[in-house]
């Protein structure tokens, strides 16, 4: 068990109310900084038309860099979220969308594999995946609603490329707010999550490893916060019958959790159109949607691409959280799903 869980980076707790104004979290591009991603993607092109070898030097931005600078800041020390707004999605194709948002993405850190494939630009789109389907991952499944939760880097980005019929809503919660709420009120639920529970592989482990693997929720690391939580993982890795037992405590703080996020005083929906793009500190906001419905004869199908980035803005970050950590990150490879 850990030592007594305490309050920690106050500053980047928010509720629904603090973040009520979706101007506070929407940066909107000004047509000088739209030319400039467009000589940056121009000028990206010219070296490859595939993101795997591009970098960051590609995709100059010598002015829009100093705002993308700022917005790391704000994810990483402020309110963990953000929405940019203003790329015309008309105006390009979808491979063109994938390199403009890869390169913005690699001014924000550096990409991190996803899955067993080694994605380090995947897709959220309607995979045809059973909810049952015991190896099944979020953005494979379609149609759902997906419960607040974590992905396994330090920023998460979603590029929307096209929304389905109706529904989708992003969804984001605070699991600062959340942690040092359990702190005050509940200071043996919040230290339960300090001990390392099981989360399924969803059979993506390692040949001939183990079909789960060991991380706290909660973990203080040089004075920050940093959350992992997947409850549907963390729930099915209790159909392996070698994983650790979740014992009633830890059991009730997972509910607790789940109970707050779901809260509307702790969470933000959040619209996404086509050309949008969000980018949130996964160690600092839980992230979810709701339920959706496309429309394949009319091409309204629900897509968007996803990155994984390391931010080098945390310089100092617990053993688990690195980058190079998994065996996932042997292999570099791009997802490119198509709609016809």
């Amino acid at each position: 068990m850990t030592a007594t869980p305490r309050v920690l980076e106050p500053q980047c707790a928010w509720s629904s109310s603090d973040v009520a104004d979706e101007a506070k979290w929407t940066e909107c591009f000004a047509d000088a900084e739209l030319a400039e991603l467009e000589t940056a993607l121009r000028h990206a092109l010219t070296r490859s038309a595939d993101v795997l070898q591009l970098g960051r030097d590609d995709f100059p931005l010598p002015t829009l860099d100093q705002r993308l600078e700022r917005i790391e800041h704000d994810l990483v020390d402020g309110r963990g979220f953000v929405r940019l707004r203003g790329v015309d999605r008309q105006a390009y194709t979808q491979a063109e969308m994938e390199v403009l948002y890869w390169g913005i993405g690699t001014h924000l850190g550096l990409p991190w594999a996803q899955n067993k494939h080694g994605h380090v630009l995947g897709d959220v789109i309607d995979q045809h995946k059973a909810i049952d389907d015991p190896t099944a991952r979020g953005n494979e499944l379609g149609g759902i609603a997906l419960p607040f939760h974590c992905d396994g880097s330090d920023l998460v980005g979603l590029l929307c490329l096209e929304n389905g019929r109706e529904g989708g809503l992003s969804a984001v919660a605070n699991s600062v707010r959340i942690h040092n709420q359990l702190v005050a009120e509940r200071p043996d639920l919040a230290a339960a999550l300090y001990d390392p529970l099981p989360y399924d592989y969803r059979g993506e482990q390692p040949p001939g490893g183990r079909p789960y693997y060991l991380v706290p929720v909660f973990t203080e690391w040089d004075g920050r916060l940093f959350v992992r939580c997947i409850p549907p993982y963390i729930w099915a890795s209790q159909r392996h019958p070698e994983a650790p037992r979740l014992n009633a405590l830890q059991r009730e703080a997972l509910e607790a959790v789940v109970h707050m996020a779901d809260d509307p005083a702790n969470h933000v929906l959040m619209d996404l159109q086509p050309g949008d793009m969000q980018f949130i500190n996964n160690y600092h906001v839980l992230h979810g949607r709701t339920a959706y419905e496309d429309d394949r004869a009319s091409g309204r199908v629900r897509h968007l691409k996803r990155l994984w980035l390391e931010t080098p803005m945390l310089t100092s970050r617990p053993p688990f959280f690195a980058n190079d950590r998994s065996h996932w990150s042997e292999n570099r490879t791009a997802s490119r799903i198509t709609v016809d």
